[in-house]
C-alpha cells in the first residue's frame, strides 16, 4: 500500500464537493482497497502513545460553532482490534495503551468519508504522544512501515501549515501569506529530493516554519507518512491549494 498524508482543513468539507473532496475521493479510487486504515490524526493529541482498539468506533464531533448538520454527520466504519494489536506489537518496547475511550475523530472521518464513503474498511487511530519531540515521531513511525505489506493504509491527517490566529474567519477568500507559501515551497522542495532530515528538525527553518507550526499537532502526522517511505518511492502532491490565508490543505503521497 503508499502511504498519505491528508492536509484536512475545516471540518465542514465533510460535507462539501470542492476541489479538495473531489481529490480526496479521486485517490480513494485510485488505490486498491485497502485490509484496513491506520491513521495518525492532529485531533488525538495527549500524553502517551494509544491506540483505539474498539470493534465500533464512535464518530467523535470534536468542534464547535458548526451547523448542526456537521454535528449530525456518522463515519461508522469498523475498528480492528487485530490491527491495534499488530501496532502494539510493532511499537514495543514503547508502551502502547489499548484505548476503547476515543473512536475516530474528524481529522480521520471528514476525509475518510469522501476516500472511502461506504464506511466499509476498517479504521484504527494512534495517538500522537504530546510529550514527545518531532524526532520521536519520526523514529516510531519507522516502525510501521511493514504494515504497508500487510494491506493497511497509513494515513497522517493535519495540515502542513495551520496557523489559525492568522485565518481569514469568515473573510471573503484571501491569497495565502507570503510566510505560508514560502514554508509549503520549502517543505515541497525537501519533499521532492527525499531530504527528510530539515523537516524533522523544522523548528530550526526559520521564521517561515514559527508562522506555519506555531503547535507541533497538525505536523506532526506527517513525520509518520515520511517514515514509512521506501527506497525507490515516489513522492507526489494529489492535492494542492491554501484555505484562509494560513492552512495549508497539500497532500503528500508515498509510493
Amino acid at each position: 500500500m503508499p502511504a498519505v498524508f491528508f492536509g484536512h482543513g475545516n471540518p465542514m468539507n465533510a460535507l462539501l464537493d470542492n476541489d479538495y473532496t473531489r481529490a480526496w475521493a479521486a485517490f480513494g479510487d485510485a488505490i486498491p482497497t485497502p485490509q484496513a486504515v491506520l491513521c495518525v490524526s492532529a485531533h488525538w493529541y495527549a500524553p502517551g502513545t494509544a491506540v483505539t482498539i474498539e470493534a465500533a468506533p464512535r464518530t467523535i464531533h470534536d468542534f464547535g460553532g458548526f451547523p448542526a448538520e456537521l454535528h449530525q454527520v456518522q463515519y461508522p466504519a469498523p475498528g480492528d482490534p487485530a490491527l491495534a494489536r499488530r501496532v502494539q506489537e510493532l511499537l514495543a518496547p514503547i508502551v502502547v495503551q489499548a484505548d476503547s475511550s476515543w473512536g475516530l475523530d474528524h481529522g480521520t472521518w471528514s476525509v475518510l468519508c469522501h476516500v472511502f464513503p461506504r464506511a466499509d474498511v476498517p479504521v484504527v487511530q494512534l495517538r500522537l504522544d504530546d510529550t514527545k519531540p518531532a524526532a520521536f515521531h519520526f523514529e516510531l513511525g519507522k516502525r510501521l512501515e511493514p504494515l504497508r505489506d500487510e494491506g493497511v493504509l497509513i494515513v497522517g491527517s493535519g495540515n502542513l501549515v495551520h496557523n489559525l490566529h492568522t485565518y481569514a474567519w469568515g473573510r471573503h477568500e484571501v491569497a495565502p501569506y507570503d510566510w505560508a507559501v514560502r514554508f509549503e515551497q520549502r517543505a515541497r522542495e525537501f519533499l521532492s529530493s527525499s531530504d527528510f532530515s530539515p523537516l524533522v528538525a523544522y523548528e530550526g527553518l526559520g521564521r517561515e516554519a514559527l508562522l506555519s507550526v506555531p503547535t507541533p499537532e497538525h505536523y506532526l502526522p506527517l513525520l509518520y507518512v515520511l517514515a514509512v517511505r521506501r527506497p525507490g518511492d515516489a513522492i507526489g502532491f494529489p492535492v494542492e491549494g491554501v484555505d484562509g490565508g494560513s492552512v495549508s490543505m497539500l497532500s503528500v503521497r508515498v509510493g
